[in-house]
């Protein structure tokens, strides 16, 4: 079943701050009934948890426009938005079918078409083998800028993407935000969508503000451990977070509880970076009462302080940076933050960390942490930058993946 209704506004030529929402919903009727998540998370450190087998039924698919205005102020600018609507409809079809050639029928960008193409195949192959099939799905659309030209219109959007993942007779949920640029043109009185460019921050390494080629070389020389490690935030400040002094052990359902609570929106405790990811599962670290090596070297320990005088950049690159911080869980230590590098995805815990290096060449750029794991008791990883939240360890979802994509498995040890 597929239903399609539009409202339309009259715009200014450039609008920003007012957005427009589009809800894509696709839901399957398995969602009616009670679920109980195949995950493991929160108190445990293995994998657990009670899962519930779900009756399998196909899926009820709904796409609408949220009203942006009355019908009486129609404009021919709006003309734009049914192809829009009709697009996310679509998009939110082929990520539960994994195919794409209804998505690709729609739109004229031949090599994102390519692109799509290329990362459903890889999600097929991958499901197949993982005994693993997309359940229901529900899609949210948010237009958070428009250029509106005469014959040319540029949206920025954002995507929230919810999905049941059903597996071995269980099932579990996984969310995650994307973004795309898209092109619409109009060719004679009819709206296309031209071109399409996904946005991949997961892709931009962050140098904590100063561009500086910092590899584990320069750690490993320079590095030189003080006797107490002092954190400068204090985890008492998150009510939420319980901080207990008196022992030096990870408290991995802290960390999986912080990145849970945070993995789609910043905390105002901290700096947040254009590319997020490492600053934000540094975060879960030390709410997992990690503590701090303060070295008051930017290039030496893992430290946080946040803005100095004159806007100055008060932290460690292992704090906001993926390879730092994997050179900094390389290095051995008697105490403190300190890692166990493991062969394979399966052997890690609640709290773990993965770094990815997209194109093999051991320039990181990205960085997650385990917070739940799927039936087979493979990891389902949080991030941020583009947000995810009980995502597959591999990311082969994501235009970030490459074939040369490598991956270092890091076992935060328990007692620090």
């Amino acid at each position: 079943m597929s239903r399609s209704t539009v409202n339309v506004k009259r715009r200014r030529k450039r609008t920003k701050g007012k957005q427009a929402v589009i809800h894509g919903v696709q839901r399957s009727v398995m969602l009616a009934s009670k679920q109980q998540s195949g995950l493991q998370s929160g108190g445990s450190t293995k994998k657990s948890a009670k899962q519930r087998k779900e009756p399998e039924e196909k899926a009820v698919i709904k796409a609408s426009l949220t009203p942006l205005a009355t019908m009486a102020h129609k404009d021919k600018k709006s003309h734009w938005k049914p192809v829009f609507e009709q697009y996310i409809t679509r998009y939110n079809q082929a990520e539960i079918d994994q195919h794409s050639q209804r998505l690709n029928e729609y739109t004229l960008d031949q090599l994102h078409n390519e692109r799509v193409d290329e990362r459903l195949q890889r999600l097929r192959e991958r499901d197949l083998y993982r005994g693993a099939h997309v359940a229901g799905s529900e899609l949210k659309a948010e237009i958070v800028s428009i250029n509106d030209l005469e014959q040319e219109v540029v949206l920025n959007v954002k995507y929230h993407l919810t999905r049941k993942i059903s597996q071995d007779g269980k099932q579990y949920t996984e969310e995650r935000l994307d973004q795309e640029r898209l092109w619409l043109i109009k060719d004679h009185e009819e709206w296309k969508i031209s071109r399409v460019e996904p946005i991949v921050p997961e892709r931009k390494p962050r140098h904590g503000g100063v561009v500086q080629d910092w590899t584990a070389a320069d750690q490993e020389a320079v590095e030189e451990e003080p006797a107490i490690a002092r954190p400068y935030l204090n985890p008492e400040l998150m009510s939420q977070f319980r901080y207990i002094r008196a022992t030096n052990r990870y408290r991995r359902e802290q960390a999986v509880a912080y990145a849970d609570a945070w993995w789609n929106k910043p905390n105002p405790n901290y700096e947040e970076f254009e590319a997020n990811c490492t600053n934000y599962v540094s975060q879960c670290l030390f709410a997992g009462e990690a503590p701090m090596l303060y070295t008051n070297r930017r290039d030496n320990g893992w430290w946080y302080k946040g803005r100095g005088p004159k806007g100055k950049e008060w932290w460690s690159y292992s704090w906001a940076v993926s390879r730092s911080l994997a050179a900094f869980l390389s290095k051995t230590r008697s105490s403190g933050l300190r890692a166990v590098e493991v062969n394979a995805a399966d052997q890690l815990e609640l709290g773990d960390i993965i770094v990815y290096d997209w194109n093999g060449n051991n320039s990181f750029q990205h960085t997650t942490i385990v917070t739940a794991f799927d039936s087979k008791g493979q990891p389902l990883v949080n991030a941020n930058t583009n947000a995810s939240r009980h995502r597959f360890w591999d990311y082969q979802d994501s235009y970030a993946w490459t074939p040369n994509t490598r991956y270092r498995f890091f076992h935060i040890s328990d007692f620090m």
